[in-house]
């Protein structure tokens, strides 16, 4: 009787073991939903983008003087191009991961007064030379390009 309590104790064990060690599918990308156009962490998202529209905001109203050389500089650009990498990175993903009600949603939150406004100031520092396309990343560049389009460099504001 021993044997046969030896060979189902074996049995199970090597069943077990095969499910645990088994090789996994990976799970399928996540369909677009026919929902809100958002996930459930929105609210998190929606504080995050008023705060960099904030501190946007402030880096583009600092004194010229600051936006053309040091720690200024830097955090001038590295503020603005934060601004539109998130910005074009939500325009990206929304629609992929809830398709089209996603897409219509994240275009009527980057569609704020504060988002027209930073779009005027940004041109307004491009168009004086204290911005250049160069100094943006590759996700921020693609919205930005099309920011500043019609805006034509009329001084070389930090060439000095």
């Amino acid at each position: 009787m021993s044997r046969v309590w030896f060979i189902v104790w074996a049995l199970v064990i090597w069943q077990v073991a095969a499910w645990a060690f088994a090789p996994q599918e990976p799970a399928p990308p996540a369909a677009p939903t026919g929902g809100p156009g958002y996930g459930s962490n929105e609210a998190i998202y929606v504080d995050g983008r008023a705060v960099v529209r904030r501190d946007t905001a402030v880096a583009l109203e600092r004194p010229y003087g600051s936006r053309c050389a040091g720690e200024g500089r830097k955090h001038f650009v590295a503020q603005v191009d934060n601004y539109y990498y998130r910005r074009q990175n939500d325009l990206e993903h929304y629609p992929k991961y809830f398709g089209k009600a996603g897409a219509d949603y994240i275009a009527g939150q980057w569609s704020t007064g504060d988002d027209k406004r930073l779009e005027r100031l940004t041109q307004e520092a491009y168009a004086q030379g204290y911005l250049a396309l160069s100094d943006f990343g590759e996700v921020g560049r693609k919205l930005a390009e099309t920011v500043v389009r019609s805006e034509r460099v009329v001084a070389h504001s930090c060439a000095s």
